[in-house]
């Protein structure tokens, strides 16, 4: 079997799920299987099966998901209401033709379903760093046939510059940025502010935006609101909570400072949506 990240990777469906895989994924989308403690166990028996991914359909886009060291791949594919809280909150607020921005894309299991949401004549923008990662989300992009998706293959950040990220265990999902003396494995990735990724990506203005980067959130969107116009300040906001002890400031008041309100939280992320000011 071709790595994920090889240029030419065997066509999407060279590794539907088998019979006894798909009775699988059937057994836990229809039980309390779908839930996080079972996902670990579910994949050790998917990849008994049959070793290496799955090539399956996740809220109408197309994903080959290597499940076995991603709780992300884990989650959509064994859970078709995964994050479907913070979908629906999104797609209440990106209309079709809409701009959706996608700060840690991961393998796209936000960007390519706001993708079909925005349609042909909308964009979305998936920002994507890990180079394993970003090419399982060009992947799926391609399978979804989605040429509305701009994908960027860096951290956002405080800076135009260079960032060292590592990948916590063998959850490649969990990468995150870190300084200082790191475990060996870091790799040097490129970082962008945010409002120049939007700028070369040709946003005039944002819908609503999700972002999730284990704990940098802050250095990306508090930047981003001191010399952002307003006209590209996203109506809405999904923000990943998980990680903010590690957050310099909070970004989540800063935010409430600029007029957005906590509309909902789910176990993982704040939902705010901007004010008329």
């Amino acid at each position: 079997m071709k790595p994920d990240n090889d240029p030419s990777p065997p066509p999407f469906g060279a590794f539907a799920p088998t019979a006894a895989q798909a009775a699988i994924i059937r057994l836990a989308h229809g039980s309390r299987l779908k839930r996080g403690a079972f996902r670990p166990w579910l994949s050790r028996l998917v990849n008994l099966l049959r070793a290496g991914p799955v090539d399956v359909a996740y809220q109408g886009a197309s994903f080959r998901f290597y499940h076995q060291a991603s709780a992300t791949e884990r989650g959509a594919l064994f859970n078709p209401d995964y994050n479907l809280e913070e979908l629906n909150f999104l797609r209440a607020h990106v209309p079709a033709g809409g701009v959706f921005v996608d700060v840690g894309a991961n393998v796209g299991t936000y960007a390519l379903a706001l993708a079909r949401q925005v349609g042909p004549a909308g964009k979305v923008i998936a920002i994507e760093p890990h180079p394993i990662t970003h090419a399982r989300l060009a992947f799926n992009t391609a399978a979804s046939r989605y040429s509305q998706v701009k994908l960027v293959a860096a951290a956002a950040a405080d800076a135009d510059a260079e960032l060292m990220i590592e990948t916590d265990g063998d959850n490649l999902g969990a990468s995150h940025i870190v300084s200082g003396q790191t475990s060996g494995k870091a790799i040097k990735v490129p970082s962008l502010r945010l409002l120049r990724i939007l700028h070369e990506a040709g946003a005039s203005q944002v819908d609503a935006l999700k972002i999730d980067i284990e704990g940098f959130e802050d250095r990306a969107l508090m930047p981003f609101f001191k010399e952002a116009p307003q006209s590209l300040w996203p109506r809405a906001v999904v923000i990943e909570h998980l990680s903010k002890n590690e957050w310099l400031q909070d970004c989540i008041a800063d935010m409430i400072a600029h007029g957005y309100a906590e509309t909902g939280k789910t176990r993982s992320n704040t939902l705010l949506v901007r004010g008329s000011r």
